[in-house]
C-alpha cells in the first residue's frame, strides 16, 4: 500500500457534548455515528481523564523503559503462558513480519486459570501480570489506567450504540466484572539497523474499542477510503479511538474496523504510546446487534487467513499465538498448526 503524508484530520468527537443541551447531544450522536460508520477511527476529547492521571502513567512507563535491560528481561513474556510481561524489540510479529518495538503487556490482575481437558484453550489468557520489583508505582498506575479507561470505553460504547439506534446496554452482559481488558506500554526505539520501518504492521484490532494515548512524535497511520495510509497527527489531550472487528461483525460491516499501522520514527528518535483494548469476557459470544440501519450494512470482508470465532477468547488466542511465536512455541506447541 502507498502512503500519503497529508489528509484531513480524523473526526474529533467531544464526549462531554453527550451531557450537553438536547441540540448538542443530537449533534454529538450524529458525529459519532458518521465517524464509526464512515471511518472507524476518530479522536476523542472531553473524556474526563485528567492530565495528572495521564502523567502518573507516562512517568511510570518512561521509568520502566529506563530500567537496565536485565531488569526488563526479568519480566520476559516468554516466561508467561498467559502472554503477559515484557516483549523485546523485534520479538512480536504482525502478518508474519517483525515489529520494531518493545513493550509491556498488562491485563486485569487475576489468578491463573489453567484449562482442564474439555475446557477452551483461551483460558490460558487469564493469569497474573509481571511487575518490576524496583518500580511499584508502575503497577499502581497501570491498573488505575485500566479501570479509568474501561469506564470511558464503556460509556463510549453505550453512546455509540445509541447513535446508530441500537439498545445502549445490549452488550453490557458480555463485559462486567469478568471482562478481559488489555493494556500495552509501548516504545518504538527508532528505525531498525537494517532500514526496515515497520513499527507495527498493518492490522485490525479484534476487540470492541481501542483507546490510544500517543505522544507528539507521530507515526500512526490509518488506511482511508482511497486505499492509502495517512498520518494521524497527535492531538494534545485526545485519545485516538478505533473500532475492532467484533463491532464490524456484530453490525455486518455497518461499523467498520480499519487497517492501521505504525511507521518507526526516524533515526534514534523514540516514540511512546499506550493502547488500551476494551474487550469482553473471554467466554463471551457476541450476538448480532439489532439496529435500524441493518439493511444498509454492506457485509464484512472475510479473510480465510483470519477466521473470526463466535467466542471472543478464541479470537484473542488466535492473535496471541501469531503475534508471539516464542511464547507460543514454549508453552502452547499443542495449539499450533503444523507447518
Amino acid at each position: 500500500m502507498t502512503t500519503s503524508s497529508r489528509y484531513d484530520q480524523l473526526p474529533v468527537i467531544d464526549l462531554a457534548a453527550a451531557d450537553g443541551t438536547p441540540a448538542e447531544r443530537a449533534a454529538f450522536l450524529a458525529q459519532l455515528h458518521a465517524a464509526a460508520h464512515d471511518v472507524g477511527f476518530f479522536q476523542l476529547v472531553g473524556h474526563g481523564v485528567t492530565r495528572a492521571e495521564t502523567e502518573a502513567l507516562l512517568t511510570a512507563m518512561r521509568a520502566f523503559f529506563a530500567l537496565p535491560e536485565a531488569d526488563r528481561l526479568a519480566l520476559d513474556n516468554v516466561n508467561s503462558p498467559h502472554f503477559r510481561g515484557y516483549t523485546r524489540t523485534g520479538d512480536e510479529q504482525t502478518a508474519g513480519a517483525r515489529d520494531w518495538r518493545d513493550q509491556l503487556d498488562i491485563g486485569a490482575e487475576r489468578p491463573a486459570r489453567l484449562p482442564v481437558p474439555g475446557e477452551p484453550a483461551y483460558w490460558w489468557l487469564q493469569g497474573p501480570n509481571q511487575w518490576p520489583a524496583a518500580l511499584p508505582e508502575l503497577r499502581t498506575a497501570a491498573l488505575a489506567w485500566i479501570d479509568r479507561l474501561g469506564a470511558v470505553a464503556g460509556r463510549l460504547l453505550r453512546e455509540l450504540l445509541t447513535a446508530i439506534g441500537a439498545p445502549a446496554g445490549f452488550y453490557d452482559p458480555v463485559f462486567g466484572a469478568h471482562a478481559h481488558p488489555h493494556l500495552k506500554l509501548v516504545r518504538y526505539p527508532g528505525s531498525a539497523a537494517d532500514g526496515t520501518d515497520q513499527g507495527v504492521g498493518a492490522h485490525k484490532d479484534y476487540g470492541f474499542l481501542t483507546l490510544l494515548l500517543q505522544d507528539a512524535v507521530g507515526g500512526l497511520q490509518v488506511q482511508r477510503e482511497d486505499g492509502r495510509f495517512h498520518e494521524v497527527p497527535p492531538l494534545e489531550g485526545a485519545f485516538v479511538v478505533n473500532l475492532g472487528e467484533l463491532l464490524e461483525v456484530a453490525t455486518n460491516g455497518y461499523l467498520i474496523a480499519t487497517n492501521h499501522r505504525v511507521v518507526s520514527p526516524p533515526g534514534a528518535t523514540e516514540r511512546f504510546s499506550v493502547p488500551f483494548f476494551y474487550n469482553p469476557r473471554l467466554d463471551a459470544r457476541i450476538a448480532p446487534l439489532p439496529f435500524p440501519h441493518a439493511s444498509d450494512a454492506p457485509g464484512i470482508t472475510e479473510d480465510p487467513a483470519n477466521p473470526l470465532f463466535a467466542e471472543y477468547g478464541n479470537n484473542e488466542l488466535k492473535g496471541k499465538l501469531r503475534a508471539h511465536p516464542l511464547v507460543a512455541r514454549r508453552h502452547h506447541g499443542d495449539l499450533l498448526t503444523p507447518a
